[in-house]
C-alpha cells in the first residue's frame, strides 16, 4: 500500500474512537455567556488532555479574558505536528462552541448524550463543528500511528467564540501571534454540502439590524388614544421586501446568488392581548452580495423608516447588531482550492468547484487579514437545528480528504 492508503485504512480502524470522542465533547457544553453558558474552558481542557497524549511538537494556548463567564476567559488551542517540512504550514482550523439546543421537546434525546442511530451521531453541535474537529485530530493521529509525516508541518486550530462572532476566537488569536503565513494553507471546515461538492471561497457582506418602534401604548378597546408601534412595524416589515427589487443584483458563485433580507427575530411587547403596544422591537438578517456597500443598503433602510415615522407618527431607532463588509475572497486557483479539490476528487470520487456562500464563517475573517482560506466539509448542514446529527461517513472521509491535502506536494 502507498502511504496514502495506509493512512486511510488507519483512519477508518478509528471509526469507533471517533464516535467516541463526538459522545464526549458533545457532554461538554461549550456557550457563549450570552447564550447562558460558562464558555469552552472546560471543553477545551478535554481536548487539550487528548492533544497533549499525541506527538504534537507544541500546544499553544490563547486565552483571551472574558470576565462573564467562570474561567475569566475564552480559550484557543493551537496544537502544531511536524512534518518534513517547515516551510509552510497546512492549517484545519474548527471551533469548540456550540448554540443553544433550542426547544427540547423538538428532539428525541438529550442534545447533550450523544446517541448513535442509522449510521448517525445526534447531539449539539456533532456536525456544527465536531465532525470536523475529531476529523482533523484524527488525521493525525493516522500519521502517528503510521510512522509517516506529512509533507509540511500540521495546525490544528481549536477556537472560542464562533457563533457569536469570533472576537474572542480566532480575532484574538490572529491579533496575538504571527505563526499564520502568506503561504500557507488555511481549511476552515464550517460549511458544506451533503454532496462536498462546495469548496466556500467568498461570502456576503452580513447586516443584522434590531428595530426599535416606538409609539404609545393604551387599551385595546381604545386604538385612538395610543400609537399602535407593532402595527407600525408590521407595516414596516411588509414594505421592506422592496429590497429584493432594490438590491437585485445576482451573482452565480453564489447560492442562493441574490441578495436576501429577511425578518427574524421578535421579541415581545405587551403581556396581554387586550393592550396595544408602545414598544415593539424586531430583527432583520441580510446578507448582501460583495458589489453592494453596506452603507448604502442601510440608507435605504433609513429612508424606509422615517416614512414609517411620518405616516404612523412613531419614533424607529435602527441598531446594528452584526455588520461584516464582504472579505476579499479566496482566488478559485489558489493552492489550497486546487489541493482540497484533487483530495475530495480522489476520496469521495465527486468534482468539487469553488462557490459564495450567504452565511458567515471565520474563513472570512483570515481573508481579511491577507490569507486565503477555503471552507470545506461534506455535511447534510444540520447546524442549528434540533436533532443536529453527523454522518459517521462523512466524518471518517473528511479525515481522509485532510490526510490527503497533508500528503501533497
Amino acid at each position: 500500500m502507498n502511504d496514502l492508503e495506509r493512512i486511510s485504512k488507519r483512519i477508518e480502524s478509528f471509526r469507533d474512537e471517533m464516535i467516541q470522542l463526538q459522545k464526549d465533547l458533545t457532554a461538554i457544553p461549550a456557550l457563549d455567556p450570552s447564550n447562558g453558558g460558562e464558555g469552552e474552558a472546560k471543553k477545551a481542557d478535554f481536548l487539550k488532555s487528548f492533544l497533549k497524549k499525541m506527538k504534537f511538537s507544541e500546544i499553544l494556548e490563547f486565552n483571551c479574558p472574558d470576565p462573564r463567564v467562570p474561567s475569566g476567559y475564552r480559550p484557543n488551542i493551537i496544537a502544531i505536528y511536524k512534518g518534513k517540512s517547515s516551510k509552510k504550514k497546512i492549517w484545519i482550523m474548527t471551533h469548540m462552541d456550540v448554540v443553544p439546543p433550542g426547544e427540547l421537546s423538538l428532539w428525541k434525546g438529550d442534545p447533550y448524550k450523544a446517541w448513535v442511530e442509522d449510521g448517525k451521531i445526534f447531539g449539539r453541535g456533532v456536525e456544527d463543528n465536531q465532525q470536523a474537529m475529531v476529523a482533523s485530530i484524527f488525521a493525525i493521529k493516522a500519521f502517528e500511528a503510521e510512522g509517516i509525516l506529512p509533507n509540511y508541518d500540521v495546525g490544528i486550530v481549536l477556537v472560542a467564540d464562533e457563533e457569536t462572532g469570533s472576537e474572542k476566537g480566532i480575532t484574538y488569536v490572529l491579533q496575538n501571534t504571527d505563526i499564520f503565513k502568506k503561504d500557507d494553507l488555511i481549511i476552515v471546515p464550517d460549511a458544506g454540502n451533503p454532496e462536498g461538492t462546495m469548496i466556500e471561497v467568498a461570502e456576503k457582506s452580513i447586516l443584522w439590524l434590531k428595530f426599535h418602534i416606538v409609539g404609545k401604548q393604551c387599551h385595546g378597546s381604545m386604538p385612538q388614544k395610543g400609537i399602535n408601534s407593532h402595527k407600525a412595524g408590521a407595516n414596516l416589515i411588509v414594505r421592506l421586501d422592496d429590497f429584493y427589487k432594490i438590491f437585485n443584483a445576482k451573482d452565480e458563485l453564489f447560492e442562493p446568488p441574490i441578495s436576501t433580507f429577511e425578518p427574524t427575530k421578535k421579541e415581545a411587547n405587551v403581556p396581554n392581548i387586550n393592550t396595544i403596544p408602545g414598544d415593539d422591537i424586531f430583527y432583520f438578517d441580510c446578507r448582501v452580495l460583495p458589489n453592494y456597500k453596506l452603507s448604502d443598503v442601510e440608507a435605504k433602510f433609513e429612508e424606509y423608516a422615517k416614512k414609517i415615522e411620518e405616516e404612523f407618527k412613531v419614533k424607529i431607532t435602527l441598531t446594528p447588531v452584526q455588520r461584516a463588509e464582504a472579505a476579499p475572497p479566496t482566488p478559485p486557483d489558489a493552492d489550497v482550492v486546487k489541493k482540497l479539490y484533487k483530495a475530495i476528487k480522489e476520496v469521495y470520487g465527486v468534482e468539487a468547484k469553488p462557490m459564495g456562500i450567504g452565511g458567515g464563517t471565520v474563513a472570512a475573517i483570515f481573508r481579511r487579514a491577507g490569507f486565503y482560506a477555503a471552507c470545506w466539509a461534506k455535511m447534510d448542514e444540520m447546524a442549528h437545528q434540533p436533532n443536529e446529527y453527523c454522518i459517521i461517513d462523512n466524518m471518517v472521509g473528511d479525515s481522509k480528504v485532510f490526510a490527503h491535502v497533508c500528503l501533497q506536494e
